[in-house]
């Protein structure tokens, strides 16, 4: 799999359902990436919009030598960016209001746990630096390397490398606080 490369050139070719492809598979990771900037997921969802229209409309150039995901999340980060700047962070919606319930009933309870965990982590990233919260997101819930989310953060590898570590520690601190105990650190 190409991870929407394919998609991206149909759709530059004409056909249609390349970007449809595409939206499919990238909206709500790029709608919850976003989100770190902004702090509100109804606004997230309209840069996420406005990233797709931007590809739609602008048609820009696709860098071959990062992966599509990152290139899409860079053009997210700018939209976010932007908005960011002319109007500046909005108050956040809880992470409780957005949780769904799996309708699998063998399944149910330890989904559950999982999106507890989920939204635990969630308002512990809130708590630490901002820098901390982007890296550890791009790297544990869209599984970014530490080569592209040096991309999407503008930043060198040795950089990423250097914030993960001293992400995970400030994490591992604040989940302690909370009483919280994490498997996946």
């Amino acid at each position: 799999m190409d991870n929407g490369v394919s998609s991206y050139r149909r759709f530059l070719e004409g056909d249609d359902s390349g970007i449809v492809e595409i939206i499919r598979d990238y909206k709500d990771g790029l709608i919850l990436f976003l989100n770190r900037y902004v702090n509100n997921i109804h606004t997230a969802e309209e840069l996420a919009e406005d990233t797709f229209f931007r590809i739609v409309t602008r048609k820009p150039r696709f860098i071959e030598k990062y992966s599509f995901k990152t290139w899409l999340y860079t053009i997210g980060r700018n939209i976010a960016i932007n908005h960011v700047k002319h109007f500046g962070k909005v108050a956040s919606i809880p992470f409780e209001d957005l949780e769904s319930i799996r309708s699998d009933e063998d399944a149910l309870e330890q989904s559950y746990i999982r999106e507890e965990q989920k939204i635990m982590l969630h308002k512990v990233l809130s708590k630490i630096k901002y820098d901390y919260s982007q890296v550890l997101y791009l790297k544990f819930f869209e599984d970014l390397t530490n080569e592209q989310i040096a991309v999407v953060m503008k930043k060198t590898k040795r950089q990423i490398e250097n914030l993960i570590y001293q992400a995970k520690q400030s994490l591992k601190s604040e989940l302690d606080k909370e009483g919280f105990q994490y498997e996946g650190l």
